[in-house]
Protein backbone atom coordinates (compact mmCIF):
# COMPACT_ATOMS: atom_id res chain seq x y z
CA UNK A 1 0.00 0.00 0.00
CA UNK A 2 1.26 3.55 -0.81
CA UNK A 3 -0.53 6.52 0.02
CA UNK A 4 0.07 9.37 -2.15
CA UNK A 5 -2.63 11.55 0.42
CA UNK A 6 -4.82 11.28 3.19
CA UNK A 7 -7.38 13.75 2.28
CA UNK A 8 -9.88 15.04 5.40
CA UNK A 9 -13.04 15.59 3.50
CA UNK A 10 -15.19 16.89 6.48
CA UNK A 11 -16.11 20.27 7.35
CA UNK A 12 -16.62 22.62 10.46
CA UNK A 13 -19.94 20.67 10.74
CA UNK A 14 -17.88 17.42 12.06
CA UNK A 15 -17.51 16.17 15.48
CA UNK A 16 -14.28 15.71 14.68
CA UNK A 17 -11.40 18.33 13.25
CA UNK A 18 -8.21 15.75 12.47
CA UNK A 19 -5.60 17.46 13.24
CA UNK A 20 -2.75 15.08 12.21
CA UNK A 21 -2.59 11.66 10.50
CA UNK A 22 0.59 9.40 10.47
CA UNK A 23 1.45 5.99 9.12
CA UNK A 24 4.65 4.25 9.74
CA UNK A 25 6.18 2.91 7.68
CA UNK A 26 4.56 5.10 5.19
CA UNK A 27 4.31 2.76 2.35
CA UNK A 28 3.36 -0.81 4.09
CA UNK A 29 2.81 -4.01 1.90
CA UNK A 30 0.04 -5.95 1.93
CA UNK A 31 -0.14 -8.78 4.65
CA UNK A 32 1.87 -6.45 6.91
CA UNK A 33 1.27 -4.29 9.63
CA UNK A 34 0.92 -0.33 9.46
CA UNK A 35 0.93 1.58 12.38
CA UNK A 36 -2.11 4.60 12.10
CA UNK A 37 -1.23 7.73 14.37
CA UNK A 38 -4.49 10.45 14.60
CA UNK A 39 -4.86 13.19 16.46
CA UNK A 40 -7.60 15.58 16.34
CA UNK A 41 -10.06 17.52 18.65
CA UNK A 42 -13.53 16.59 19.50
CA UNK A 43 -15.99 19.07 19.80
CA UNK A 44 -18.00 17.09 22.20
CA UNK A 45 -18.50 13.89 24.14
CA UNK A 46 -18.86 10.83 21.68
CA UNK A 47 -19.14 7.29 22.56
CA UNK A 48 -17.08 5.37 19.71
CA UNK A 49 -18.01 1.95 20.49
CA UNK A 50 -21.25 2.95 18.79
CA UNK A 51 -19.64 5.28 15.61
CA UNK A 52 -21.14 4.02 12.74
CA UNK A 53 -18.01 4.01 9.56
CA UNK A 54 -18.74 3.37 5.98
CA UNK A 55 -16.35 2.13 4.11
CA UNK A 56 -16.60 2.50 0.31
CA UNK A 57 -13.92 0.94 -1.66
CA UNK A 58 -13.32 1.40 -5.52
CA UNK A 59 -10.92 -0.06 -7.98
CA UNK A 60 -11.77 2.77 -10.61
CA UNK A 61 -15.30 3.60 -11.39
CA UNK A 62 -15.88 0.18 -10.16
CA UNK A 63 -17.08 -0.63 -5.79
CA UNK A 64 -15.70 -3.58 -4.52
CA UNK A 65 -16.61 -2.91 -1.16
CA UNK A 66 -19.76 -1.08 0.21
CA UNK A 67 -20.19 -1.77 4.04
CA UNK A 68 -21.35 0.10 7.57
CA UNK A 69 -19.67 -1.41 10.25
CA UNK A 70 -19.51 -0.14 13.97
CA UNK A 71 -15.97 1.63 14.50
CA UNK A 72 -14.74 -1.63 16.66
CA UNK A 73 -15.61 -4.04 14.44
CA UNK A 74 -13.98 -2.38 11.44
CA UNK A 75 -11.13 -2.26 14.06
CA UNK A 76 -11.53 -5.74 15.01
CA UNK A 77 -11.39 -6.93 10.90
CA UNK A 78 -7.79 -5.05 10.80
CA UNK A 79 -7.05 -6.80 14.43
CA UNK A 80 -6.56 -3.53 16.32
CA UNK A 81 -9.46 -2.13 18.60
CA UNK A 82 -9.85 1.19 20.30
CA UNK A 83 -7.59 2.09 23.30
CA UNK A 84 -8.11 4.30 25.59
CA UNK A 85 -11.28 5.72 26.74
CA UNK A 86 -13.75 4.29 24.56
CA UNK A 87 -16.29 7.11 25.60
CA UNK A 88 -13.84 10.63 25.65
CA UNK A 89 -14.87 13.70 26.31
CA UNK A 90 -14.74 16.44 24.45
CA UNK A 91 -11.00 18.00 24.04
CA UNK A 92 -8.20 16.83 22.70
CA UNK A 93 -8.22 13.03 21.14
CA UNK A 94 -5.35 10.51 20.35
CA UNK A 95 -5.15 7.03 19.16
CA UNK A 96 -2.89 4.65 17.80
CA UNK A 97 -3.83 1.57 15.67
CA UNK A 98 -1.79 -1.15 14.42
CA UNK A 99 -3.02 -2.42 11.69
CA UNK A 100 -2.78 -5.50 9.29
CA UNK A 101 -3.42 -5.03 5.50
CA UNK A 102 -5.41 -8.09 4.47
CA UNK A 103 -2.79 -9.82 1.79
CA UNK A 104 -6.25 -10.75 -0.10
CA UNK A 105 -6.92 -7.57 -0.74
CA UNK A 106 -6.47 -6.90 -5.05
CA UNK A 107 -3.45 -5.27 -6.10
CA UNK A 108 -4.47 -2.55 -7.98
CA UNK A 109 -4.90 0.97 -7.54
CA UNK A 110 -8.07 2.05 -5.21
CA UNK A 111 -9.65 4.99 -3.84
CA UNK A 112 -11.12 4.55 -0.06
CA UNK A 113 -13.89 6.47 1.28
CA UNK A 114 -14.50 6.65 5.19
CA UNK A 115 -17.40 8.22 6.07
CA UNK A 116 -18.06 7.78 10.03
CA UNK A 117 -21.50 8.85 12.27
CA UNK A 118 -22.48 9.42 15.71
CA UNK A 119 -24.79 6.99 17.61
CA UNK A 120 -27.26 9.98 17.53
CA UNK A 121 -26.48 10.67 13.16
CA UNK A 122 -24.11 13.52 13.43
CA UNK A 123 -20.92 13.11 11.12
CA UNK A 124 -18.13 12.10 12.82
CA UNK A 125 -15.46 12.03 9.97
CA UNK A 126 -15.00 12.12 6.61
CA UNK A 127 -11.28 10.48 4.78
CA UNK A 128 -10.82 9.80 1.40
CA UNK A 129 -7.36 7.44 0.96
CA UNK A 130 -6.26 7.40 -2.43
CA UNK A 131 -3.77 3.78 -2.11
CA UNK A 132 -1.43 1.39 -4.89
CA UNK A 133 -1.77 -1.75 -3.18
CA UNK A 134 0.65 -3.92 -4.06
CA UNK A 135 3.03 -6.72 -3.25
CA UNK A 136 6.36 -4.58 -3.44
CA UNK A 137 7.30 -0.56 -2.41
CA UNK A 138 5.69 1.67 -5.16
CA UNK A 139 4.32 5.37 -4.76
CA UNK A 140 1.03 6.56 -5.52
CA UNK A 141 2.45 8.52 -8.43
CA UNK A 142 4.59 5.66 -9.83
CA UNK A 143 3.45 2.98 -12.81
CA UNK A 144 2.43 0.07 -11.68
CA UNK A 145 5.37 -2.36 -11.04
CA UNK A 146 8.12 -0.29 -10.03
CA UNK A 147 11.28 -2.04 -8.07
CA UNK A 148 11.59 -1.96 -4.62
CA UNK A 149 12.54 1.07 -3.09
CA UNK A 150 14.62 0.69 0.15
CA UNK A 151 14.75 3.49 2.42
CA UNK A 152 11.18 4.57 1.95
CA UNK A 153 10.09 3.04 5.00
CA UNK A 154 10.24 6.39 7.10
CA UNK A 155 7.08 8.07 8.75
CA UNK A 156 4.64 10.19 6.68
CA UNK A 157 3.09 12.56 8.20
CA UNK A 158 -0.08 15.15 7.37
CA UNK A 159 -1.50 17.96 8.92
CA UNK A 160 -4.58 18.59 8.28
Amino acid sequence: MSNHLVEDASDDSYVMDILDITLTPAWPRLGHQVRWEMHGHLKEAVDLTRVTCRVVMKIGPMKILDKSYKLPELLASMGTSLSGDPRPPAGPWRQTWDLRIPAAVPVARHRIHLRARTEDGKDFLALDIPVVFSHRWATAGDDAGSPNRPGLDRDLSWSL
